[in-house]
């Protein structure tokens, strides 16, 4: 079990994979999950040589349930933590939903400062903000989002299987291919963390305004989205994110859903190659 100390003494768990002289793919998890939730990603990465290192955000998995610190600029600096710790160079980033964010704003603070970071991927990802405000009248309403406190506070266990059940995977579209197995690993790895963690995670990814950050990053990034994403609407993100993206690429996919890595892991890792090869 492999973990650094962050400077605020939260303990950040990581998994470090692969040749150390070969480029670093990091992998950054959605909420409520886990590094588990790249599994698939990781060995793929394996298996054509690059090193792959991901990590559970505090209060997640095996990271530290610490009672504080549940915000965007804490989970940047926790990665932040791991890539230092590491010493990773010429690093690819890739973030899925909240992991998006986080992405987001680790290479506008962190990464491309220190000079770390090669290029970035969002895939399914948050920003620039999801929830509705003045400023952003397209978002989604708070409401929404207390409904999903509401709901993890009322009974969390039941909530974490009614989410990948349904809207996450697209398992409640007509004719879906469901996969208990992959029902049941969202929830194992959603239980593995603090509740405290899960339900400040809320508000971290839906009211935190990611606009500086998009707009801060100057490598290549890739913007993954499906055009059927019930948690986060692609209209409100992804391309939102690309016009603020001073070098972004939007690649839609016609249907997929939120959970698109676990669901179309062959079609998402193919093209993942092919932009860090590019």
């Amino acid at each position: 079990m492999s973990y650094v100390t962050t400077k605020d003494g939260v303990d950040i768990f990581f998994k470090d994979w692969g040749p150390k002289d070969a480029q670093p793919i990091v992998l950054h998890h959605g909420w409520p999950l886990s590094a588990d939730d790249w599994d698939t990603q990781i060995l793929f990465f394996l298996a054509n040589g690059y090193r792959v290192v991901a990590h559970d955000r505090r209060g997640h998995g095996r990271s530290a349930q610490v009672g504080d610190g549940h915000d965007m600029d804490h989970y940047a600096a926790d990665a932040s933590a791991v890539a230092e710790h590491l010493d990773l160079r010429n690093a690819v980033h890739i973030g899925h939903s909240t992991g998006g964010g986080e992405v987001a704003r680790y290479v506008a603070r962190h990464g491309e400062p220190q000079g770390r970071v090669a290029k970035a991927v969002l895939v399914s990802a948050i920003p620039p903000l999801m929830v509705k405000t003045a400023g952003n009248p397209g978002g989604t309403p708070l409401e929404v989002f207390d409904g999903l406190r509401a709901a993890l506070a009322t009974n969390r266990a039941q909530f974490f299987l009614d989410l990948p059940t349904g809207p996450f995977y697209g398992f409640n579209r007509p004719g879906a291919q469901v996969s208990e197995g992959t029902i049941r690993n969202w929830w194992r790895q959603g239980m593995m963390g603090s509740a405290k963690a899960h339900y400040e995670g809320i508000k971290a990814f839906s009211e935190t305004d990611q606009t500086e950050d998009l707009k801060a990053i100057s490598v290549p990034t890739l913007v993954m989205h499906g055009d059927d994403d019930q948690i986060v609407p692609i209209d409100d993100s992804a391309r939102l994110s690309v016009k603020l993206l001073r070098n972004g690429t939007l690649q839609v996919y016609a249907g997929y859903p939120h959970g698109m890595l676990t669901t179309h892991a062959d079609v998402i890792n193919r093209d993942l190659l092919a932009f860090i090869r590019a």
